[in-house]
């Protein structure tokens, strides 16, 4: 049996009864109860090692996932920085204590953060200043984290520390696993512009962290934070897959139905625009798969994912037109406000050109 004829085979049995229990599947709890749902078939991460939970498949079987995932409309999972991020970094780096947290990652009983970004240090990581002084068989951690995506609903934490001072930027970074209800975190959400509060900013005051939570070799982070990273832009590869077949479904629902020319252009750029990245992403996969490092293309992926997203957003507010300016399409709106954060998440647009510029392209920084 092949992988679209299983998992279609697992929807048919569970998504009726996933429907009847939520009217809203965009909500955080319907999220977290869809992703147990998954997880029950081993299909909450599909691309993990049978023995770790997953099923082992290749990506472009797992783009497969994604594309079936789209066409029944339900939205991202709410542990998917742990399932995509920090699961797979765990399985590569951690510990046997630090990975027996993979269950509950898969289950949905423990979420996940980064804790990367900091108010100096955002697309500069390596610039990042909270510390972590060893005492003993703690680390003591002070500083601040910003824009923790998921922060709000997450028990711990990937967290980055400086634990060498004087070593290079890139040098004397260390990572740690955090349970988030240790004394001395402070939590405090950020309300966006889209009335909700996803992101959160950490504050970390004399907090202990076992030194056995250390993930991977003290002051060796850089190669952990690397690991996790690679991991987030393989993500956004399928994500550009999953993106195309948003699109695909609004093209067949609103193209025969939608009579302004302007419009009807629009929808079809969009269609071009995903099935571009959605490619690239694929070919991508698909030589990782083979071994193969990904290059430059994570960077244009990104990039095209991120700027499509919110052209695909707009579209979709101007076809609801005054229903969805005036608020009585609520869908639209949501969906335009969250997208304003696709150029910042996975590196701002800004840094990707320059890195781009640079590094592709050799243009001098002058």
């Amino acid at each position: 049996m092949s992988v679209a004829e299983e998992f279609g085979a697992f929807l048919a049995s569970e998504v009726p009864g996933f429907r009847e229990r939520w009217d809203d599947i965009s909500e955080w709890a319907a999220r977290v109860d869809w992703q147990r749902t998954l997880n029950t078939g081993r299909w909450a991460a599909p691309a993990w090692p049978e023995e770790h939970g997953g099923r082992g498949l290749e990506p472009h079987e797992v783009v497969v996932v994604e594309e079936m995932l789209a066409a029944e409309g339900f939205p991202i999972i709410a542990g998917v920085l742990g399932i995509n991020n920090v699961g797979p970094t765990l399985i590569a780096w951690g510990n046997e204590e630090q990975q027996s947290h993979l269950p509950a990652i898969l289950s949905g009983d423990e979420m996940w953060c980064q804790g990367f970004s900091e108010p100096n240090a955002g697309s500069d990581l390596a610039s990042l200043r909270t510390k972590a002084v060893r005492d003993g068989a703690h680390f003591v951690v002070n500083g601040q984290k910003i824009w923790t995506s998921n922060g709000t609903h997450a028990t711990h934490m990937e967290l980055l520390v400086r634990t060498d001072p004087q070593a290079a930027k890139h040098k004397g970074i260390s990572a740690l696993t955090v349970d988030l209800s240790t004394p001395g975190i402070d939590i405090r959400p950020i309300r966006q512009i889209n009335g909700e509060e996803g992101f959160a900013e950490v504050f970390f005051t004399d907090v202990l962290v076992p030194v056995e939570n250390l993930l991977g070799p003290e002051n060796q982070g850089w190669r952990v934070t690397m690991t996790t990273l690679g991991h987030e832009r393989s993500a956004i590869a399928a994500l550009a897959r999953r993106q195309h077949g948003d699109v695909v479904a609004l093209v067949h629902d609103r193209l025969a139905t939608t009579t302004a020319p302007s419009l009807r252009d629009e929808l079809v750029r969009r269609y071009i625009e995903t099935f571009v990245a959605a490619n690239m992403g694929e070919q991508m996969l698909a030589r990782v798969a083979e071994g193969e490092q990904p290059g430059a293309e994570q960077t244009v992926i990104k990039l095209l994912w991120s700027e499509t997203g919110q052209r695909v957003d707009e579209t979709r507010l101007a076809l609801a037109g005054v229903n969805g300016v005036l608020g009585r399409d609520p869908d639209p709106v949501k969906q335009y406000l969250t997208g304003r954060a696709l150029t910042i998440a996975g590196g701002t647009t800004q840094v990707l050109k320059n890195i781009m510029a640079e590094r592709v392209l050799g243009l001098p920084k002058e």
